[in-house]
């Protein structure tokens, strides 16, 4: 399975950066996910609850930062393995592009290989699956990171706010 896209997100590319390495901010983002782990500098443990069409399994899987140019690009690669429903290996390249101060154009190609039970599912479930999986990671991932909106006072009440407001006495 090959899969790439991009996404932006309204964040400075480090903000970007350091959410794709705290372990935290990937456990709420990826979907499923029970728990990340950082094991060392460059690599993660994660249990992921994952269904695909009828079957569903917990996935332990392992992955490894290599090629890391920080903040710009690193690759991920790693393998998990999910019992009876067979397992999953591949690697990503991504990348992160500053559009400007406060947006990064996020990069990424994918690819994997399965095997087991989850092969014999057929290509097109697994691709929609993992496309599906892809999209809701990027959904959380650029909410979880993105600043808040700002809090706008209606100018009525601002209006309001500094006509309540005592005028200053003169000295």
């Amino acid at each position: 399975m090959d899969m790439s896209g991009e996404r932006r997100i309204p964040a400075p590319r480090q903000r970007v950066w350091d959410a794709l390495n705290d372990p935290e901010m990937l456990r709420a983002a990826i979907p499923g996910c029970e728990s990340v782990t950082r094991t060392a500098e460059d690599a993660f443990e994660a249990k992921v609850a994952l269904k695909i069409g009828p079957m569903a399994a917990k996935f332990g899987g392992k992955v490894k930062l290599e090629n890391i140019n920080a903040p710009a690009s690193y690759t991920i690669s790693g393998e998990g393995n999910g019992g009876a429903m067979g397992f999953a290996k591949g690697g990503a390249d991504v990348s992160l592009e500053e559009v400007g101060p406060e947006e990064t154009l996020l990069k990424y190609t994918v690819k994997a290989q399965v095997g087991g039970k989850m092969a014999q599912l057929g290509a097109r479930l697994i691709d929609s699956t993992a496309k599906q999986m892809s999209d809701q990671f990027f959904d959380r991932f650029a909410n979880a990171v993105a600043p808040p909106p700002p809090v706008e006072v209606p100018a009525e009440a601002a209006e309001a706010g500094a006509a309540a407001a005592p005028a200053p006495r003169p000295v």
